[in-house]
């Protein structure tokens, strides 16, 4: 069994990550940290647990009994956390924060998007999980990265359910300001970028396949902010010269959970699930790129745990097989 701790185990992150380790095969939780909730049953937290577990949230953290360390805090926690506490060199840690996704000498972080780095992952002791959007937008565009074919200015749309600012309740995310309500938010300044170019460029200069490379794209990208609970749905529009939806069918052929569909997409089909879908429209020289995934799933948990699962030499799929909300 893979022995797990979660650190920060109160919020929607860790919630879902419960979720989905109390009922792999092949995980055992060890602890559910959460200082403010310490002694307080995990359900009584994340409610959709009743009748699931009978865990309680812990203020201990015995690094020593497990083997992989789950970091599930708020965006510049995590390497404040590492700094303080004494991680075991034995323990595998996944960071579910933007604290070591951009490549940096000060750290030996793995970015984990596994169908660009699989390889890179199964090797990694320590690995910065992709953001939610980022992840949605890597898996639209980097086919095209990947045969060079990206170029100019890629006009990407994204918008995100309100699970996607966190469990504190803030202004945005009231139900009287969110329901029957659309809004924009950090317009070409999104944290997610970064890593969203790290790996396009990191792809785009890999490029192997014999095709001119052109100058790595820049990205203009709108966030915004939809009236449901999660999920994210996106769209990008990209110059192609020639229809490449065969790249992107190939592509995804053989892809565990990311998938092409031939048919428009639309959220319900991911939600709940740690399914991408990815759709392409090509008319005149423009192609029309859309994907969607939870933000919580794929975009986070999911995602952690299919990282979990190669870092451990099993199954990618494994405690994975979730199915979509219904209609």
């Amino acid at each position: 069994m893979i022995r797990t701790g979660i650190a920060g185990a109160a919020g929607y992150t860790g919630g879902e990550l419960i979720r989905l380790l109390i009922h792999h095969p092949q995980a055992d939780i060890v602890f559910a940290h959460s200082e403010s909730n310490a002694g307080n049953p995990v359900a009584d937290i994340h409610e959709g647990l009743i009748g699931d577990t009978d865990m309680r949230f812990t203020d201990e953290m015995p690094f020593g009994d497990i083997d992989v360390l789950f970091l599930c805090f708020g965006h510049g926690k995590s390497r404040q956390f590492l700094a303080e506490h004494k991680v075991p060199d034995h323990v595998k840690v996944i960071d579910m924060a933007q604290d070591f996704r951009i490549a940096d000498p000060s750290h030996d972080f793995i970015y984990g998007l596994p169908e660009a780095f699989r390889d890179d992952i199964r090797k990694a002791r320590h690995l910065a999980n992709p953001g939610c959007f980022a992840t949605a937008i890597q898996l639209a565009l980097m086919p095209l990265a990947r045969k060079g074919l990206l170029k100019g200015t890629i006009v990407v749309n994204g918008i995100t359910g309100a699970t996607g600012a966190g469990q504190k309740p803030v202004a945005t995310t009231h139900y009287a300001w969110r329901a029957d309500n659309i809004s924009v938010y950090k317009p070409f300044t999104h944290q997610h970028l970064a890593e969203i170019m790290q790996t396009l460029t990191t792809l785009h200069d890999g490029n192997t396949d014999g095709h001119s490379k052109a100058e790595t794209p820049t990205i203009s990208f709108i966030p915004l902010r939809g009236d449901f609970a999660r999920g994210i749905f996106v769209t990008a529009v990209v110059d192609t010269d020639n229809d490449p939806t065969d790249i992107y069918r190939e592509a995804y052929a053989h892809e565990p959970f990311t998938h092409y569909s031939e048919r428009p997409i639309d959220l319900k089909q991911v939600v709940n699930t740690n399914k991408a879908l990815v759709h392409c429209d090509w008319h005149e020289g423009r192609l029309l790129v859309t994907a969607c995934i939870d933000n919580l799933l794929k975009g986070a948990s999911g995602q952690a745990v299919e990282n979990m699962n190669l870092m451990f030499g099993i199954d990618e799929t494994t405690g994975l097989a979730l199915k979509p909300v219904a209609f």
